[in-house]
C-alpha cells in the first residue's frame, strides 16, 4: 500500500515527529531539541494520534508557538511543561497523550453503547410487532426512553430527579 508508514521507514505519513514501531501496532514520539544532536523521547503510544499530541506539546515547549505542529487548533488545550528539562516536557507530553487517549477511549465506549441499545430497541421493537407499519404509531416514550429521560437529564444537572 502506497504511503504506509512501513514503507516510509516507519514515519506516519500525516503525523510530524511520529513513527510506528517495527513489526508492531505502536507508535512513537520524540522530537530533537533546538540546535543540538540531543533527542527527547516522549514514549510509546497505542495510536498515532497520541503521539502526534505528545510531540506537538513538546514542540511548543521547545521551539514556541510559531512550530509547525499536528493539532495547531489544540495547542492551547495542551498542558505546560513546569521546566524545560527533558523530563518535565516527557511528563507533560505523556500527560496530554493520556488524556486525549482517555477522551477518546469514552467517546467510543459512549457510542458503542448508544449504538448496542439503538440496535436492541429496534430488534425489540421488531419482535412485538410494535413497528409503525403494524399498528400505524410509534411509541415515543420507548424510542426516546422518556422514562429514564428525566432522570438522566436530573443527573447531568447534579439535581435530586423528580418524584414520582
Amino acid at each position: 500500500m502506497p504511503g504506509t508508514s512501513k514503507e516510509n521507514g516507519g514515519r506516519h505519513p500525516l503525523y510530524k515527529g511520529v513513527r510506528q514501531r517495527k513489526n508492531s501496532d505502536k507508535w512513537v514520539s520524540e522530537i530533537r531539541e533546538p540546535r543540538t544532536p540531543n533527542r527527547i523521547w516522549l514514549g510509546t503510544f497505542s495510536t498515532p494520534e497520541m503521539a502526534a499530541i505528545a510531540y506537538d506539546v513538546a514542540a511548543l515547549a521547545l521551539k514556541g508557538t510559531q512550530t509547525e505542529l499536528n493539532f495547531p487548533n489544540s495547542a492551547s488545550s495542551f498542558p505546560v511543561p513546569a521546566t524545560m528539562s527533558p523530563g518535565d516536557i516527557q511528563a507533560a507530553a505523556a500527560s496530554a497523550a493520556a488524556a486525549f487517549g482517555a477522551a477518546r477511549d469514552a467517546i467510543v465506549m459512549t457510542n458503542n453503547n448508544s449504538a448496542t441499545s439503538s440496535v436492541e430497541r429496534s430488534n425489540v421493537m421488531m419482535m412485538n410487532g410494535s413497528y409503525e407499519d403494524t399498528y400505524g404509531f410509534m411509541d415515543e416514550d420507548f424510542i426516546f426512553d422518556m422514562p429514564n429521560m428525566l432522570m438522566n437529564m436530573a443527573e447531568g444537572m447534579l439535581l435530586s430527579p423528580p418524584h414520582g
